[in-house]
């Protein structure tokens, strides 16, 4: 009985001390906040927690999940690190298997527009690390839509 008791004041405390701890999600909302003061820009912040700026919105198609795209992009992490982009030609994607920050942010332009992204890691790749990306990074994105097929 002693022990069930220990067992569940222990679970008590470390419930208590995590609930002081910031979520991931204001960690990388903190993140955000700091990288566009920094940088003196002008973000909206949609719904999900994604921040973007359209840069311009463009006159073509608008994408829908279940289209491919065709994009000129460079990614980076908030430290300024590139870690992908395209160079010369642009890179096709099915829209639907991106990360969830491109599903939600690259129908925010039509085809021709060019749109910034930054990517809370829960709309990016979470708490996994891909390839030079660490676990729990908020990903900046510069996208020009070229083509919606």
């Amino acid at each position: 009985m002693k022990l069930s008791a220990f067992v569940l004041g222990a679970l008590v405390i470390l419930s208590f001390t995590r609930c002081l701890e910031p979520s991931q999600y204001e960690q990388d909302d903190d993140i955000i906040q700091d990288y566009i003061k920094n940088k003196n820009l002008q973000m909206v912040k949609h719904e999900t927690g994604l921040y973007y700026q359209i840069i311009n919105s463009g006159s073509g198609e608008t994408p829908a999940l279940s289209d491919s795209v065709s994009v000129h992009y460079k990614g980076f992490l908030t430290n300024g690190q590139q870690f992908d982009g395209t160079t010369t030609s642009p890179a096709t994607f099915l829209l639907g298997q991106l990360i969830l920050g491109w599903q939600i942010g690259i129908p925010l332009v039509k085809e021709g527009g060019e749109i910034m992204l930054l990517v809370p890691s829960s709309l990016g790749y979470g708490s996994t690390s891909v390839g030079p990306i660490p676990p729990n990074s908020v990903l900046v994105f510069e996208v020009e839509l070229v083509d919606v097929k």
